[in-house]
């Protein structure tokens, strides 16, 4: 991978993994302190439990990202899926922060000749671009559990983090009354959370 492509692809992954960091994280916002620790049925995950796991992950596969391989011998996945009942909100926040600066620690000091290396994740070779979206769709995907279950909780006071129902055409109209940019990940969701922030202050 050329220097330029390997720079813009880090730059974007990065961009979208903050994003979605973001994402959770204004959802969970949201949440009063026992609804970390709620499940719909006896075969769902709480969104304690899915912080776990996510931050679990994060451990094992960027903990020595280029060095070792991704599941790390010492990983016990099964009791990432466990919450202890003396587990608190601060806890699971903690040890969820703890999980994305190993993640961050790991790519953002990535330089483009890493990109020629292969890294193993269960003993199978991937290049770095596979080994971060491998991560990065994982991580999507439970963020979007995290979301589904705080806005359920949170039902008619939810705060909207993407555009509102029935709004998409007012949300044209104010991407087209923005200053002309060229915005990026992070930028296009702070739009859509300012957008649903004035919608429900001015019932636009």
């Amino acid at each position: 991978m050329n220097e330029s492509l390997a720079k813009h692809y880090l730059d974007d992954a990065l961009a979208s993994f903050r994003t979605n960091k973001k994402l959770a994280e204004k959802a969970l916002d949201q949440l009063k302190d026992e609804e970390y620790f709620v499940t719909l049925d006896a075969e769902s995950n709480s969104i304690a439990v899915i912080m776990k796991h996510i931050a679990g992950n994060m451990f094992s596969r960027w903990t020595d990202f280029l060095t070792s391989d991704g599941e790390k011998p010492d990983r016990n996945r099964d009791m990432e899926f466990v919450i202890g009942a003396e587990t608190t909100k601060d806890d699971v926040r903690d040890y969820w922060d703890r999980g994305w600066a190993c993640l961050f620690n790991a790519l953002e000091p990535l330089q483009p000749q890493d990109f020629e290396r292969k890294v193993l994740i269960r003993g199978e070779a991937h290049t770095i671009v596979q080994a971060i979206n491998r991560q990065l769709t994982h991580y999507a995907q439970h963020i979007g559990q995290i979301v589904f279950l705080a806005k359920h909780f949170r039902s008619a006071e939810w705060k909207s983090l993407s555009i509102p129902r029935n709004k998409s055409a007012a949300f044209n109209a104010y991407l087209a009354g923005s200053p002309k940019q060229q915005p990026g990940t992070e930028d296009r969701f702070d739009e859509v959370v300012s957008f649903g922030n004035k919608v429900e202050e001015e019932k636009i």
